[in-house]
């Protein structure tokens, strides 16, 4: 009899452990049903582990969360990070690979809507069962938001909030700071064509959200749907400072021509080149890129807050 108690005794918290194991098993099992850019319900039947992100904004997102191990394939313009440039390549300038992306057995496939990414890949991808996040980048905020949203799809939902909350805290920060300040009209150049037209930011962008956040205001603004304008409309704009993503050298060669180097800009020394990635990739980076940009808009400002 004594023996039964303890056979009882010692069989009644293993039962109980066991059972407890079970339930949370059953709860690690729970998929993870997540909305996207297109309004679409993504299902995941449990973290992510093998990521493809598709541009190097999503690889720069996934990574910021600590989880670059877990990219098993990037396309060819992917600079960043450092870790994850050893990774296949699933695309490149002709589009992106169906079945490249496939060979590397991915449970989810993190993709923007550009250069016909997600026409390429959503469907195809559906129809055999990996999960697609297709994520769009308009605004500062819905950068951040992404960065949730691939944290919930790789399990680390309470990481992706910190990571969003600090940059969210910089950016709150870049504010304060310029509150006060005259905004300066700003045409930011991100690129030239063949035809003679440039490329700038404009209004409804990220980087147009960004200079917006740093303490300026967009001289090409009004009526302006294309990126794609004439150097007249920038002359005409006159803009108190000129920005150019891209090489010094790139815009030292513009502004030494007619025209560009009697802007405002330019003869008062505020035309200036910034880093592509910072203002031209919407992912972390960016609020790099408005930290720098508030110092060039607003100089002194940063001194101003040490003090």
């Amino acid at each position: 009899m004594r023996s039964g108690r303890r056979l009882a005794r010692t069989a009644l918290p293993a039962l109980v452990a066991g059972m407890l194991g079970l339930a949370g098993a059953a709860a690690a099992a729970e998929p993870i049903v997540l909305v996207d850019a297109l309004d679409r319900t993504v299902v995941l039947p449990r973290p992510a582990m093998r990521i493809v992100p598709i541009f190097a904004s999503n690889t720069e997102i996934v990574a910021a969360l600590g989880l670059a191990d877990r990219v098993v394939g990037i396309e060819a313009y992917t600079r960043h990070p450092p870790e994850v440039l050893d990774r296949p390549l699933v695309g490149g300038r002709l589009g992106v690979s169906v079945d490249a992306v496939v060979a590397q057995r991915p449970d989810l496939v993190v993709v923007t809507p550009a250069r016909q990414a997600a026409h390429q890949l959503v469907d195809p991808m559906e129809r055999i069962g990996v999960p697609v996040l297709v994520l769009t980048h308009r605004t500062v905020a819905e950068v951040m938001a992404n960065i949730r949203l691939v944290g919930r799809a790789a399990g680390v939902a309470e990481r992706g909030e910190a990571v969003a909350a600090r940059l969210e805290a910089r950016v709150a920060a870049v504010a304060g700071r310029v509150a006060a300040r005259v905004r300066p009209r700003v045409v930011m150049i991100t690129g030239r064509v063949g035809n003679g037209l440039v490329l700038v930011a404009r209004p409804r962008t990220y980087t147009a959200d960004a200079i917006v956040a740093a303490g300026g205001r967009l001289a090409l603004d009004e009526g302006l749907s294309l990126a794609q304008v004439s150097p007249e409309a920038v002359l005409r704009a006159d803009p108190d400072v000129l920005l150019l993503a891209g090489r010094p050298e790139d815009l030292s060669e513009l502004t030494r021509q007619p025209g560009w180097r009697d802007l405002r800009a330019v003869t008062a020394g505020r035309a200036v080149a910034v880093p592509r990635a910072e203002v031209l990739i919407p992912g972390p980076r960016t609020v790099d890129g408005i930290e720098r940009l508030a110092g060039l808009l607003h100089p002194g400002c940063d001194r101003e807050d040490a003090r």
